[in-house]
């Protein structure tokens, strides 16, 4: 069929996750209690590291950064995806479709290199504590961080654009409950294989680059926590460390199942299930991860409790 004489799509239809069945419903309601516990649980952990006055190091500055992506992630979501299961009305326009894709690359290409500059942090205080205070200044954590925002959106930003530019006629059906680029490609009309071998590279690029420094940051960190003679100071590196290699671990996990897959090994339904993971509740587990193992962040919590307790 000539597709050249077909009108454009400016509006797609999602398939959604869900139907409106009993099990659905049920799901649905576990859905958007994991998304209220992330949205409680990041918004609490970013208000105890402003007022937490323990907490004003490198680690938590950067662990606020984390807190904030995960808001920002879930809120490109999962309203979106409420409203159209309350509404059965499962529409979005081409424009709103751009503001997804941009803001869950940007997400997740921050978060990615986010986890490698803590990395960075780990290793530096604890392979050359001396130096601490000189390598990781205020300016120098604006400067990562503003590195990691820049990054990320240029990448986002790049990916959007090559996207929208595609004539869409085949169909105006995602079978997504929000906007991938994975999902428009497979509606537009114009090639875009040479395109689609280019975003599988930048995935490999964007997950194999970082995870590399990280993994060159704790082998590095486990050399040095080895030859250390005080089981204290192993025990107290090893904690500063366990947290963030959890969250290390489930979002790169999560994420090479998600973006370095080929085409032909995705499956729509993988695809569904793998987005809640990565996208819903890996939001809802960092603050949980990096909270429950944290003492310092415990500390701060019982001066709340204790403070509140006096009060009443």
């Amino acid at each position: 069929m000539d597709w050249t004489n077909r009108t454009s799509w400016t509006e797609f239809v999602f398939l959604g996750l869900l139907n409106h069945t009993t099990m659905h419903t049920l799901f649905f309601s576990a859905l958007l209690l994991t998304f209220l516990m992330a949205l409680f649980g990041n918004c609490l952990f970013l208000l105890l590291i402003q007022t937490g006055s323990d907490l004003q190091t490198p680690m938590y500055f950067f662990l606020s950064q984390l807190s904030f992506m995960d808001i920002c992630q879930i809120f490109t979501i999962v309203p979106k995806m409420s409203m159209d299961f309350l509404k059965k009305k499962n529409v979005i326009s081409l424009a709103g479709c751009g503001i997804q894709i941009f803001f869950t690359l940007t997400m997740g290409g921050g978060e990615c290199l986010l986890l490698t500059v803590m990395s960075y942090d780990r290793y530096v205080a604890i392979c050359k504590p001396l130096q601490y205070s000189i390598h990781m200044t205020r300016r120098t954590c604006l400067v990562l961080s503003a590195g990691v925002w820049i990054g990320a959106s240029f990448h986002a930003l790049i990916h959007t654009v090559c996207v929208l530019r595609l004539p869409f006629c085949k169909s105006n059906v995602i079978n997504q409950f929000f906007c991938t680029v994975p999902t428009l490609l497979k509606l537009s009309c114009s090639e875009t294989s040479t395109y689609e071998k280019g975003l599988f590279f930048a995935g490999i690029v964007m997950l194999l680059g970082p995870i590399s420094v990280i993994l060159a940051s704790y082998i590095s960190i486990l050399l040095t926590v080895l030859g250390m003679q005080s089981i204290e100071g192993r025990r107290k590196a090893f904690g500063t460390c366990i947290s963030h290699l959890c969250v290390v671990g489930i979002f790169y996990g999560a994420a090479s199942f998600k973006y370095m897959r080929p085409s032909s090994y995705r499956t729509p339904q993988q695809d569904k299930i793998v987005s809640v993971f990565c996208d819903i509740v890996t939001p809802m587990l960092n603050p949980l991860i990096y909270s429950l193992r944290n003492q310092d962040v415990l500390a701060v919590v019982r001066k709340w409790l204790g403070r509140c307790s006096r009060d009443m």
